[in-house]
């Protein structure tokens, strides 16, 4: 079992090129596996976990429903934002500038192999670093990714989370509004749910900024004590 996790910070990336750059160590993952039940092997598959704010970009899921996008071609253009459906779980969501966008592509039979327990490490590694600035955050039912003051008339998301896993293998992630432009939320049912809102660590703290370096460490902290793993 490898734990070792090869981290990259990917910095400000097009949405595309990081999804073929992610798809491209998934399927190498997928191939060792491969290999080693066809040769009878056991060469480590490997593990990486990246970093990345993307342009402004409004990504559907494949259980996603179209009509949540609630902007036209053009007007995606005027907000300078594209519009991708891709392969993970989940409806629509927004990714953009002061964002920590976290995209874990890990062999979890080098971990555990349950999703479920996957999800709420990641929902805990986001809980855990929101704890650190004050900010008491939790799990929403049925509801996927972290939120404030579940289950009150005031519940607010903060970081969305979606996944594709095959074969134990993980990609795509988790969205933390770090420093976001919360109006890009406007144009869409973030992730399918009607009538919640959207909130920001900046927002949350009453600061224009949040460091941005600062809150990656210690997401990437957390990460590592919760999957008792070594970022390399």
């Amino acid at each position: 079992m490898n734990k070792n996790i090869h981290f990259q910070e990917l910095g400000l990336r097009d949405y595309k090129e990081t999804w073929e750059y992610q798809e491209k160590l998934f399927r190498e993952i997928l191939d060792q596996k491969v290999k080693n039940r066809r040769e009878a092997a056991e060469e480590p598959t490997k593990n990486h976990l990246l970093f990345v704010e993307h342009p402004h970009v409004y990504t559907l899921g494949k259980s996603g429903d179209i009509s949540h996008l609630l902007i036209n071609e053009e007007q995606l253009k005027q907000k300078h934002a594209t519009f991708y459906k891709i392969n993970r779980g989940g409806d629509i969501t927004y990714h953009g500038p002061g964002q920590v966008v976290g995209y874990p592509i890990l062999d979890l039979e080098n971990f555990f192999s349950d999703i479920h327990k996957y999800l709420r490490l990641l929902e805990e590694t986001i809980i855990l670093t929101l704890a650190e600035y004050g900010v008491k955050a939790g799990r929403s039912d049925g509801e996927t990714g972290v939120w404030l003051d579940s289950g009150t008339p005031f519940a607010r998301k903060i970081c969305a989370m979606g996944v594709r896993a095959s074969r134990w293998v993980t990609m795509h992630g988790f969205a933390f509004n770090v420093n976001s432009d919360l109006g890009y939320f406007d144009h869409i049912v973030p992730c399918g749910i009607q009538d919640k809102a959207v909130t920001s660590l900046n927002v949350e703290l009453g600061v224009k900024e949040v460091p941005m370096e600062e809150v990656k460490e210690k997401i990437k902290r957390h990460f590592s004590r919760l999957f008792e793993a070594q970022l390399i």
